[in-house]
């Protein structure tokens, strides 16, 4: 039996021990560190579950917008299955986006909790990037806009509306490249230079003189909005002519599908493609001269003539060097494909095309030019020289390529629209400013549209008739090139009343103008089903192609290259030069450049000149043919094709009856006999008939 212990040994008032000290202490550091093991260990747990939850969020979301598509392409098909046309795929994703937008918005409930404010008092900027110091652990967080002091409790919590939310960087770096660089890619330049001097008129005039009609006009808007009190804050002239630029920026892709679709007139168009397409590169580079635009002095916001010009020149060298920049990279493309042996690979062949296609974008941004204009003539460049120096393969895939990527990027982008109504969390919309946006669009169409088509008419051939200006008064659609513009920069009150409107703007032109085009078309008494390659009517004053047999024939066969006198200046420096050192085809550099420059000549020329007799070409290019191998008759004069007249190797009767000479008959036996496509050297004619711009 062992002895109980003594009082006085365990009860002794002096002091303890040391041993039994650092014994406690030990102990009591062993507590800690298991609950620092345990609660760093849970720390981890809830991090790792945290980004498996937003992993997991993130596949959702991108699920959701390739489900959408799916749904679209399959409506896409039923409605074509049953010839409908009063509503376009990309009002359908429209539509698509709106019904997920609800579900997201009103059937998820919030998974967050309101996280803490914290006052930072002192500082009188916001920061881009913030590190916190929580209990010896920093975190960093990012900048995402201002939010005003009535809404600071009602902040979304939704983590799903936030991952479905996309970056405006997405949209300029991703979906806008394939977008605008098809659009160049796919030109048929036959009929867009034919009206090219109409088509820059509308482009660059027209843009400018809409935009700064529509932003005065909503300047007027926003003065009566503060005098009824409808205005609860900032709104300046400079941001009115922003709006302007942003919503003059025309995308009738609903239009452009039904015109394609029914063979509508080629000119028409043609004029609609040209302006749309020149137009975004326009707006987009008038948006960011209005931006530049900084007075000096105290009021930022006042006119000043300096500032005004630097804008100008702002334009001026943004615009010329972001068309440098796409034309010098599709012309170093062009150099590659033409002096390599890549077309023995034409799956190398055709990543090297991709990849330095959307480079061109990437470089003029960072080179701080614009990415739309860069990639737009990079594009038109590309199809111009590279398409001809490419293996079969590589054409049939870089056309395909370009063409569902511009699918699936323009389709993504109006789904999101839709999606956006609901789930973007900063909208301001403003009946009176709605409904002055309507007004002041409709009345700078109509500013654009009809006095430059009065003007244009006094030195064209071929007038823009009334019925041609009221079909593209009516096809001012805006699409994704005005969305992205307005959502690049919400962080003001005055930008997201902007793109609030803007997003209307756009779901109403889509849906109404859209669906209105077929009828429209009929009421404008506009042909369709017109042969793209179709000759315009004949009149006793234009020239005539002398090839075929009979009446018929002689106009069947009027010269189908009426270029405008722009085109025309710098054709022949084209063909004779920039063609044969930059593809295939064309005629030998040695027939073409001084004696002197032999040895040059004969390094940039291809081997495939001196050996096909026939070049490769793409289907779009225009053609030019050897003097002597055509004449043409003007009124009772008999021309030859060098420009010559007199005596000539073949003649023509008013009846349309002729002999043929020798080159000629030579002509037939190689297209076979009835082909009125004449061709030599991969070249077509175009003559300084008519300008019809």
């Amino acid at each position: 039996m062992v002895p109980p212990l003594r009082p006085e040994l365990w009860a002794s008032p002096g002091p303890p021990s040391p041993l039994l000290l650092g014994l406690v202490l030990l102990l009591l550091q062993l507590c800690r560190g298991l609950r620092a093991e345990d609660s760093g260990a849970m720390e981890e747990i809830a991090t790792e579950k945290e980004a498996e939850e937003s992993h997991r969020q993130d596949s959702v979301s991108l699920l959701t917008f390739i489900l959408l598509l799916t749904l679209t392409i399959l409506t896409i098909w039923l409605f074509k299955h049953r010839r409908v046309r009063f509503l376009h795929e990309t009002g359908l994703a429209m539509i698509y986006g709106l019904i997920v937008g609800v579900i997201l918005r009103y059937g998820i409930p919030a998974t967050s909790g309101h996280d803490k404010s914290l006052s930072c008092s002192q500082e009188d900027r916001p920061f881009s990037t913030l590190l916190v110091n929580v209990s010896g652990k920093f975190f960093e967080y990012t900048l995402k806009g201002e939010i005003s002091p009535g809404k600071i409790n009602n902040v979304e919590q939704n983590d799903m509306l936030r991952k479905v939310t996309f970056d405006p960087e997405v949209f300029f770096n991703i979906l806008l490249p394939p977008i605008i660089f098809h659009a160049g890619y796919s030109l048929k330049k036959r009929h867009f230079f034919r009206n090219l001097g109409s088509i820059l008129a509308y482009a660059f005039l027209g843009t400018a003189v809409s935009c700064f009609i529509i932003g005065n006009l909503m300047y007027g808007v926003v003065k009566l909005m503060k005098l009824v009190g409808q205005l609860s804050d900032k709104f300046y002239y400079t941001d009115c002519l922003l709006f302007g630029a942003i919503i003059s920026a025309t995308d009738p892709v609903t239009v452009l599908a039904i015109f394609n679709e029914l063979h509508a007139d080629v000119d028409l168009y043609a004029l609609l493609f040209g302006e749309s397409v020149l137009n975004d590169a326009v707006a987009i580079v008038l948006s960011s001269s209005i931006v530049a635009y900084q007075p000096t002095g105290l009021n930022t916001h006042a006119f000043d003539a300096a500032a005004f010009f630097k804008s100008v020149g702002v334009f001026l060298g943004i615009f010329s060097g972001s068309f440098a920049m796409g034309a010098v990279t599709g012309v170093v493309t062009a150099l590659v494909t033409k002096f390599t042996k890549l077309h023995c690979f034409p799956l190398l062949e055709t990543a090297l095309f991709f990849l330095m296609s959307w480079s061109t974008f990437l470089l003029a941004e960072a080179c701080g030019f614009t990415g739309v204009v860069a990639v737009l003539f990079c594009g038109i460049t590309q199809a111009h020289y590279t398409y001809n120096n490419l293996s079969v393969e590589s054409r049939s895939r870089t056309k395909q390529l370009f063409e569902v990527l511009h699918f699936l990027a323009e389709n993504f982008i109006f789904s999101y629209m839709g999606l956006a109504l609901f789930t973007f969390q900063k909208h301001i919309f403003s009946p009176i400013f709605i409904i002055g946006a309507f007004i002041a669009i409709f009345l700078g169409r109509a500013a654009h549209i009809y006095p430059l088509s009065f003007f244009l008419n006094l030195g064209r051939r071929h007038k823009i008739g009334w019925n041609f200006q009221h079909m593209m008064m009516f096809s001012g659609l805006r699409g994704a090139m005005a969305f992205a513009l307005a959502i690049r920069d919400t962080a003001t009150y005055s930008h997201q009343m902007m793109f609030s409107t803007t997003l209307l703007i756009v779901f109403f032109t889509v849906w109404i103008i859209g669906g209105g085009t077929t009828p429209m078309l009929s009421w404008l008494n506009i042909r369709v089903g017109v042969d793209p390659d179709q000759d315009p009517p004949p009149s006793n004053d234009s020239f005539q192609v002398l090839q075929g047999d009979g009446p018929d024939a002689a106009r069947g066969n009027r010269t189908k290259q009426e270029s405008a006198w722009i085109f025309r200046l710098w054709y022949s420096f084209d063909h004779n030069y920039l063609k044969p050192i930059l593809t295939h085809s064309g005629p030998p550099l040695t027939t073409t450049l001084p004696a002197w420059c032999g040895l040059l000549a004969r390094c940039l020329t291809s081997p495939q000149v001196y050996e096909n007799q026939e070049q490769l070409r793409d289907e779009d290019s225009d053609f030019i043919l050897n003097d002597g191998d055509l004449t043409l008759t003007y009124g009772d004069s008999t021309i030859t094709a060098n420009g010559s007249s007199g005596s000539h190797t073949a003649t023509t009767s008013l009846e349309g009856r002729r002999t043929k000479s020798s080159s000629e008959e030579a002509l037939e036996r190689d297209l076979g006999m009835g082909d009125h496509e004449v061709s030599s050297r991969g070249t077509r004619l175009v003559f300084p008939l008519e300008d019809n711009a």
